[in-house]
Formats: structure tokens, sequence, C-alpha cells
């Protein structure tokens, strides 16, 4: 007894089509491994904030907390963007205390360019100590390496 020609199993007559019941994974394997590729292409470009040019320092890293840090970056032209909004630093005290509401890390992070004036970053640090901030850390970046 053989199979026939178009059977795809002992018990069936020659000539009879079966229905395929495995899913074929190899379409959704194409799709995932696109999608996977566009991810990874767009991922850097979905950065926010401000662009500024961060003084170069050697330090150690913060403890992270559960929460996310509050961040308020200065430019040099002495605005002060924080939380998607932008506004004189001299106004910066109301938007804190507002944040700083039902928060229970107190502790503030300052952004400020290197071409931000010292002054500008003073008055930052005043805003955040109306609001109630009790610690307040400055942002840097590692120096980069010497070549050779």
């Amino acid at each position: 007894m053989g199979m026939g020609v178009g059977g795809s199993g002992f018990d069936q007559e020659p000539g009879v089509q079966t229905v395929l019941s495995e899913i074929n994974v190899t379409p959704f394997v194409d799709v995932m491994l696109v999608l996977l590729v566009i991810f990874m292409v767009t991922a850097p470009l979905m950065t926010q904030g401000v662009e500024v040019n961060l003084p170069r320092v050697s330090a150690e890293a913060l403890e992270q907390t559960d929460e996310q840090p509050v961040v308020v970056t200065v430019t040099p032209d002495g605005n002060c963007h924080i939380a998607d909004a932008s506004m004189p630093c001299v106004e910066l005290a109301p938007k804190l205390k507002a944040i700083y509401e039902n928060r229970t890390d107190q502790s503030l992070f300052i952004r400020g360019d290197v071409e931000t004036k010292y002054g500008q970053l003073m008055e930052v640090l005043a805003e955040g100590r109306k609001a109630g901030i009790i610690s307040v850390g400055l942002v840097t970046e590692p120096p980069k390496a010497e070549d050779g």
C-alpha cells in the first residue's frame, strides 16, 4: 500500500488534500525583525531635552532611587527648562513647589551649560531653596579619554 500522489497521509484517498493545521511563523518573525530594526534606528533620535555643553569632571555616580530625578537645565541665555517647560529662572520657584508637593525625594539636579554664568546658577539654587528643596546636585560629564 503506497501513498498517493496528492495524499498527505496513509488513511486518505489518493488526490485528496487536507488542511494544514500548523501556524506558519516565518512571516511573523520577518515582521518582528523589521520592527526591531526600525525601533533600534529611531530610539537614539527620541532623546528629549535641551542641548547644553556640560563641564567635564571626574566623580563617582550617585545612588539611584525609584523616583525619576527632577532636572533643571540652565541655558547660557538665562532660561530654565524643566519637565518640557521653558521659563526665566527667576520664575522657577512656583513650578518647583508644585513638582515637589507629592515627592519623597527632595533633591534637584541642575544641568548648566559651560557658558552659563555663575549668577544664573545661583538664581536657580535660590529658587530651589524657596521651593523647599533639601539637596542640590550639579550634573557634569566625565572627562574625555586622552588619546595615546
